[in-house]
Parts: structure tokens; sequence; C-alpha cells
């Protein structure tokens, strides 16, 4: 061979054997969780090394050449009810809580997104908006506004966790207008009077410029959490017609005029009414200030959300809430149920995220208000002073939300009744599958990358993260 042809090829050379050697010694680490709960979220030791395809197995055929959506991030809402118990904690205590939950090293979880309540939840103490005003009185300027009582608990409690991961995403859901803007003049239900949708839409506004004035950059805000059940306290009956008109009449407009680029999401209900979105989506005056449709799982097939994705491709999707709760004390944990639902479900579905309902709450699942609060909303987190008890929620999400880091996104997988899963390509290549073995009995399968797979093995019951 030419002397200067084989110098020429001799770093091509090097790189293909590099690459057959990196290939041959490829390995993926596990993190699993089982039912018996006598592993939850635990890294094991083992590494597993893929090898030449061998056994008649069922085969989890990883496809990183074939994308779906791109993901921003796994997570919970920090309802003010979270903010007040963790805020009440020591300061160190507090400390190695936000570390736990919201940093990525280590045994903690990297929680990614977060959604706040614009004004109360159902899980605050007491019912406020930011521009309360006595019986009988109105504030159509705003002069009163103020972010109130978030600043005592809500807005800390996120400058902390700015601290810990400045690029989280942030989400807001109103559950009511303050009561002066309604038909009925009540925190719970009634309708937002039409002489007040640009008002509206000025609080909506304050409040996003209030939050950046305190450090918070909001990300998105659906219009209205619920908008279909008005039973809650607070809550608000917000018809399609009547979100629609709101965002291209006012909403949408404000935004531009303040120079507002945070997201438009609509609808933030339950998976039972796609028809809800996708009329606001077909009117051209409204859909172009929106960004895409939040959903919920108390209701409906978690496959709408590709109903949705179907009509308008162009739109995103997200999962904006679903409680997820386990007997107190018992002896197993029925991870595969959230994992397979949320987890793998509303991914599978075209969402770029994912989060639970609620962060954290105390022994008795408190703060909720009265007439129409949650008395029955575990958090990730049960908070009692200083002392933390992890939850199913909060295993759940880790599954996700450690690995499948925000820019990452969706790949191929070929899903299974049995073993349903679903994999990710991280931004620093890394591939992700999660997968639930949903059986009655273990469960042995093959993992395909590449044309080499790994042999793998679940018992009934258990959720595996596996990296690579």
């Amino acid at each position: 061979m030419n002397k200067n042809i084989r110098f020429l090829l001799w770093p091509l050379l090097l790189g293909a054997v590099t690459t057959v050697n990196a290939q041959k010694n490829a390995q993926a680490s596990l993190w699993l969780t089982k039912a018996d709960r006598s592993v939850l979220f635990e890294k094991q030791k083992d590494a597993l090394i893929f090898k030449p395809a061998s056994g008649s197995n069922f085969t989890i055929n990883i496809n990183d050449k074939q994308t779906y959506q791109p993901i921003d991030g796994f997570g919970f809402a920090l309802t003010g009810g979270s903010a007040m118990h963790i805020i009440r904690m020591s300061a160190n205590s507090r400390a190695a809580l936000l570390k736990e939950l919201f940093a990525t090293s280590d045994n903690n979880i990297g929680v990614s997104y977060i959604r706040l309540s614009i004004g109360a939840s159902d899980l605050n103490e007491k019912v406020f908006s930011y521009d309360d005003m006595p019986a009988g009185q109105t504030d159509p300027t705003l002069k009163h506004f103020d972010l109130g009582p978030d600043k005592q608990d809500v807005i800390p409690v996120m400058k902390q966790i700015l601290a810990i991961n400045p690029a989280i995403k942030i989400l807001g859901s109103p559950w009511s207008p303050p009561a002066w803007m309604k038909t009925n003049n009540d925190t719970r239900g009634g309708r937002l009077k039409p002489e007040y949708y640009s008002v509206y839409a000025k609080y909506l506004v304050k409040y996003i410029q209030g939050m950046k004035a305190q450090g918070i950059p909001i990300d998105a805000i659906t219009i209205q959490n619920e908008p279909l059940h008005p039973g809650n306290n607070p809550s608000l009956l917000l018809v399609a017609p009547d979100e629609g008109a709101f965002i291209k009449n006012n909403l949408g407009p404000a935004f531009k005029a303040a120079g507002i680029r945070t997201k438009i999401i609509i609808y933030d209900h339950n998976a039972d009414r796609p028809d809800y979105p996708i009329s606001i989506l077909n009117d051209p005056a409204a859909r172009k200030y929106i960004d895409g449709s939040g959903f919920h799982l108390y209701g409906g097939d978690i496959e709408a959300l590709t109903d949705v994705h179907n009509a308008h491709p162009d739109k995103n999707l997200y999962f904006t809430e679903q409680m997820v709760v386990e007997r107190e004390n018992s002896a197993t944990i029925n991870i595969v149920s959230p994992v397979k639902r949320l987890i793998i479900g509303a991914t599978r579905n075209w969402s770029r995220n994912v989060l639970e309902w609620n962060l954290a709450a105390d022994p008795d699942y408190k703060p909720y208000t009265d007439r129409g609060g949650c008395p029955s909303c575990q958090g990730a987190v049960t908070i009692d002073k200083d002392a933390v008890k992890r939850n199913i929620a909060y295993y759940s999400i880790a599954h996700a939300s450690k690995f499948v880091r925000p820019g990452s996104v969706r790949i191929a997988s070929n899903n299974s009744g049995n073993l349903p899963n679903v994999a990710f390509k991280t931004p620093d290549g890394k591939k992700v599958l999660i997968v639930a073995n949903t059986s009655d009995a273990s469960q042995d399968f093959n993992i395909q990358y590449l044309g080499k797979v790994i042999a793998a093995t679940l018992d009934k019951g258990s959720v595996g993260t596996y990296i690579w």
C-alpha cells in the first residue's frame, strides 16, 4: 500500500476499531423499584452488558434514528400548601430536601418542571387572589394587585429551587380570578364576566411581570385549571368558546403588547374532552397565540392526546396534573400504575412533560380549602416538621426526571402488553429506557440496540430505568 494512502487511512481504521471496541464493551446501568418495597429507586450494582443477539425472549428494539417530541421535564405542582410545609422546615432540613428533589448528582432525583397556582389552589390554607376586594367593591385598574401570600412561602421556596436548578421550567395555572370579576361574586364556580375579560388579561400579565421581578421566570401558563369542573374551591367554569374568545381578543393581544413570551397552554383538564382544545385550535385568530394543550387523566384515555396531536400536529402537548396516591403503610407499592399511565402513557402520546399532583402534604393531607378542597391529596413527600417520607409519586417521577433531562427526545421502541415502555435520547447522547412489568409474574426480555442485546429481568410489579 502506498505510504501516503496508509497514513491517510490510519485515523479512519483507528476510529473503526475504537467504535467496534466501544460497542463490544457497551454496558447499561439499571435503577430499580420493586413492588415489595425491597428496592425503592436504587441503582443496581451489576452493570448489564450488551452481547450478540441470542435467545427467544421478547425483545424491546431501540431505534434512535426515529424521533418524536422533545422533552421539557418531569415534576410536580408546588402548591401553596407544599411551599408552606417546606418553608416551615429548619434551614438545614429544607436545603437537604430541595437538593434531593431538584439536583441530579448522587441519589438526587432531578425534578425539572414545576407547576404553580396563580393565586390559591384548593391545596392552600385559605382562598385568595392577588386582588381581593371587600364585598361590593371592584378594582378594574388593578391598583391593589399584590402577590400577597405567595411572598411568604411559594416565592422564597422557588428562589431556593432556582438556586439549585436555574433552568427549571415553571408553569402557572389559575384556579379562579378575583371573585369580583365573576358572575357569582364567589371564589367557587361562576363564570368570568365579559366586561372583565380585558382586566383579567392584565391581571395575568401583572402576575408574570411580578414573578419575573422576583427572579422567577414563568415559562408557560394555562388559562384555567379544570375549566369544566366548577366544584373546587377556588374554581371557575370556562367553556371552550369563552376560553377561545378570551385568548384571541384579550390575553394574546395583552401578552403581545407587553412583550411577554410566556407560552399560552389551553384546556388543562381531563382526556375525555379532546374536542375542547381542538375546537379552540380550529380558530386561526386564537391558535396564533397558543403553544399547545394541557391534560389531566381523571377521566378519558391517555390516547386522546394523540387525537389532539393528529388534529394539530404543529401544537405541543403537556401533561399538567394527576394525583397519585398509595395506601398509608402498605407493604407493597403499585409503582407500575403511574409509570405505565403517566410516564410511559403520556410521553408515548406526544406529551413534552409529566406533572404529578402534588409535591408535599402533611400526614393528614393538609392544608386544603373548605367548601371544595381536596382532603385526600397525598404529597410526593409527606412532611412532618423536619421528617420526610417519600411516597409513590416521588418514585414514579424519579424514574424519569433524574435521567430524561430537558432537551431529551423520545425515540422509537416497540411496546408490549406486559412490558409497556418508552425510550429517550438525552442531550449528551445517552439512551434511557423505562420499562414497567405489569404482569403477575417475573418477565425475562431483551433490550436491543445497534444489533446487540442486554438480557434483562423484571420481577412482577417492578419498574426499571435502563441507561447506556
